[in-house]
């Protein structure tokens, strides 16, 4: 079993947060919606539907002092080929919004960044301990042209008395002349909501709840117990 260091660090693609996100025409106003990516595609990911009128807007909010977070998972993409079978295009990953504040209770919609955290970047998250950090680094113009045009990093890290956590946003965008920093302090039960919904959305938007959701197959009758063990797994034996 491996461990995690309580200080994690990692580069991520730049398709998590730029190419992911420019299919996700997501919209962030007094409702904080969202809108899923590639639903067209295929179906069945996080109870979201294909049809724009019967999509699902559910975030977990958080209004803070300095600013909103909103957290919502966004469903992968599936792609057939010709035998019908289905294989996964795009994963998932769930969508973080910060929105800065312009006085009480009053935050700047218009003024919202977005940083989409892969499944390996929500797996840190939930495992981080007390006292530990993570720190998450993108590039959406990475490989291409425009790499090093904007950065993006998020940083969650724990107090190590364990009575409350910070999540913070730091975009620098050279082409729009953005340089804003976004703090939210989050308490122990915040965190709990966190984590227990971050850890059910997980296998979601890998798209492995598809296992579990298909139909079962029809069970092959064996003549005689040698057939049937040659098929049996490894925890069976």
């Amino acid at each position: 079993m491996m461990k995690l260091a309580s200080n994690a660090i990692f580069k991520s693609r730049g398709n998590i947060s730029g190419q992911l996100l420019g299919g996700a025409q997501d919209v962030f106003m007094g409702s904080a919606r969202f809108s899923t990516v590639g639903q067209k595609a295929s179906t069945g990911g996080l109870g979201q539907k294909a049809s724009t009128g019967d999509r699902i807007f559910a975030p977990f909010m958080l209004y803070k002092g300095k600013a909103a977070l909103s957290a919502a998972p966004v469903a992968p993409t599936f792609k057939k080929n010709d035998a019908g079978d289905q294989f996964l295009k795009r994963s998932g990953f769930i969508l973080l919004s910060f929105s800065p504040s312009v006085g009480e209770r009053k935050y700047d919609w218009e003024r919202k960044q977005n940083f989409a955290m892969s499944p390996t970047e929500v797996g840190s998250l939930i495992s981080l301990g007390p006292g530990g950090t993570c720190d998450f680094f993108h590039d959406p113009g990475m490989q291409t042209s425009t790499a090093g045009q904007v950065r993006k990093s998020l940083q969650v890290r724990a107090n190590p008395d364990g009575n409350f956590y910070f999540i913070t946003l730091s975009v620098v965008d050279n082409v729009k002349k953005i340089n804003e920093r976004f703090a939210v302090q989050v308490t122990p039960g915040e965190f709990s909501v966190i984590r227990t919904s971050f850890s059910f959305a997980l296998p979601h938007i890998m798209g492995w709840d598809r296992y579990s959701n298909r139909p079962a197959p029809v069970k092959a009758e064996y003549s005689s117990g040698a057939g049937r063990k040659a098929f049996d797994t490894e925890w069976d034996r």
